[in-house]
């Protein structure tokens, strides 16, 4: 039985759960205390030395960044990796695109506007940062106008990592109507079977902080 460790606030490890989910593999969630240091303790630093989620455990072998874990799910399953090397080389494109230009500005983002205590917060950076992730969304847009799933017709894990955080709700600067090729694209992946929200995949939620 495959763990991963992780909490629902955390749209990195909703990448590898939803991963783990969809592939149909047997997994646990381990609920992670983010907000309560626990990333930062020295027995998570001896799992991860980054200091971060998500960590997946399987048996005897432990990966972290969720990336490699979405990579290894794939393999291992045999789904949602694509059905050939030149597709695979597209998947990773775009894997590499969320990372940098996608997820890498729209979590710092999502944090700066909802957890971080307000008079911490920064409206130059907010915007910086907004106005970065709303060319990155046109780019995906243009993409989804042309092709029902990013990397073609059928749902990749280059999906899974580009929609990390658009399902959640808190605001981040993004509506999906102003996206319509993207809002299509999300109501796509919701009616996969075995898709479930973030805060219903996995332990922890704002709701739980209440």
């Amino acid at each position: 039985m495959i763990k991963l460790h992780c909490f629902g606030e955390s749209g990195n490890a909703y990448k590898a759960a939803l991963t783990l989910e969809l592939s149909e593999a047997e997994w646990v969630p381990v609920y992670v205390d983010f907000f309560n240091g626990e990333t930062r303790t020295d027995a998570f630093r001896e799992l991860n030395v980054m200091g971060e989620v998500p960590v997946m455990e399987d048996a005897d072998l432990v990966l972290t960044q969720s990336g490699v874990i979405q990579d290894y799910v794939s393999s291992k399953t045999g789904k949602l990796g694509g059905r050939s090397a030149a597709e695979r080389r597209d998947i990773l494109r775009w894997m590499f695109f969320d990372n940098h230009k996608v997820s890498g500005v729209a979590g710092p983002l999502r944090f700066l506007m909802n957890f971080l205590p307000e008079e911490k917060r920064n409206a130059d950076v907010i915007a910086f940062m907004t106005a970065r992730l709303m060319g990155a969304l046109k780019i995906m847009e243009t993409q989804l106008s042309v092709t029902p799933y990013l990397a073609g017709d059928a749902l990749t894990i280059a999906d899974i990592a580009c929609v990390g955080y658009l399902f959640y709700p808190e605001p981040f600067g993004f509506d999906r109507t102003e996206f319509p090729h993207i809002d299509a694209w999300m109501i796509r992946i919701e009616g996969t079977k075995g898709w479930k929200h973030p805060y219903d995949l996995m332990p922890g939620s704002p709701a739980d902080r209440a």
